[in-house]
């Protein structure tokens, strides 16, 4: 590793990443927690991880901090809930319909106009997302799906404030989100009856490596490459996260959630491509 170029570290750091983000889904069935006890314990040792790399810089902040903290914490609560009610696939297929939200909301916001390349992924995306629900859904299934949408709604509300804000208050962000999320979820572990070593393993797991080792080595991985293969690599999340619920937890997404899963993400993925790649000619 300490003979390798750069730029391949990156890449090496954010695929680390990634892989670390698709096994969300596995844990979360696995653990017998409820969602808000999960989020609850992800939530606190999250941030213990975060205070441990990045030290008193963790503390500076201004106000769009906050308000990006309360968009990611509700990232987080509202995923596991999802997940827990609908199947893993729904749930991140879901959730990656942000950029679609980012690409509606970002031209009102700076008073641009839509592009072209724009409208076609977003009414792609929608296509791909109405397909979630073609399928005969029973109650659980389909409130899972409509929390995990909402999941990326806040998803998009989080990137746009964080392109509002400076770069240094970043982690800032998501270290106050992560103590926002164990506040909110605190009540929840009084009702616990089933403590077990075995989940108390698993969720510390999602907070230590799942969310703050994985945000932390993508971090290193993004000054060192570009960011159109930041975004393509960080894709093998939706990807890989139901196949490990599949291979571990034995749950299979219906055939019409991975068409929709499919046509999500090639469309982003294609969008994300042709705009970085534009952006690179003109440099």
């Amino acid at each position: 590793m300490k003979n390798l170029p750069e730029h391949q570290k990156g890449i090496l750091a954010v695929l680390a990443a990634a892989l670390m983000w698709s096994t969300g889904g596995i844990f979360i069935k696995l653990v017998t927690f409820d969602a808000m006890q999960i989020s609850f314990f992800r939530g606190v040792f999250a941030a213990l991880v975060f205070l441990i790399i990045f030290k008193k810089n963790i503390f500076y902040a201004n106000g769009f901090t906050f308000i990006n903290a309360a968009f990611y914490s509700a990232i987080l609560i509202l995923f596991v809930i999802a997940t827990k009610l609908t199947t893993a696939a729904n749930a991140i297929f879901l959730q990656y319909t942000a950029p679609i939200y980012v690409l509606i909301f970002e031209p009102l916001i700076n008073k641009t106009k839509y592009e072209k390349t724009n409208v076609i992924t977003i009414l792609v995306c929608f296509f791909g997302m109405t397909l979630f629900f073609m399928t005969k859904l029973s109650a659980g299934y389909r409130d899972g799906n409509i929390i995990a949408l909402l999941s990326g709604v806040a998803y998009a509300a989080f990137l746009l404030g964080m392109r509002k804000n400076k770069k240094e208050y970043q982690f800032s962000s998501i270290f106050y989100g992560n103590i926002l999320v164990a506040l909110v979820c605190f009540p929840s572990i009084f009702s616990i009856q089933n403590f077990t070593l075995n989940n108390f393993l698993m969720v510390s797991y999602l907070g230590i490596f799942q969310i703050g080792v994985a945000y932390a080595i993508f971090s290193y991985g993004l000054k060192r490459v570009y960011a159109i293969e930041a975004s393509l690599i960080s894709m093998i999340e939706p990807v890989l996260n139901p196949v490990w619920v599949f291979l571990g937890y034995g749950e299979a997404p219906s055939f019409m959630a991975i068409i929709g899963g499919i046509i999500i993400i090639s469309a982003i993925s294609v969008r994300t491509f042709l705009s970085e790649s534009l952006v690179l000619k003109k440099r």
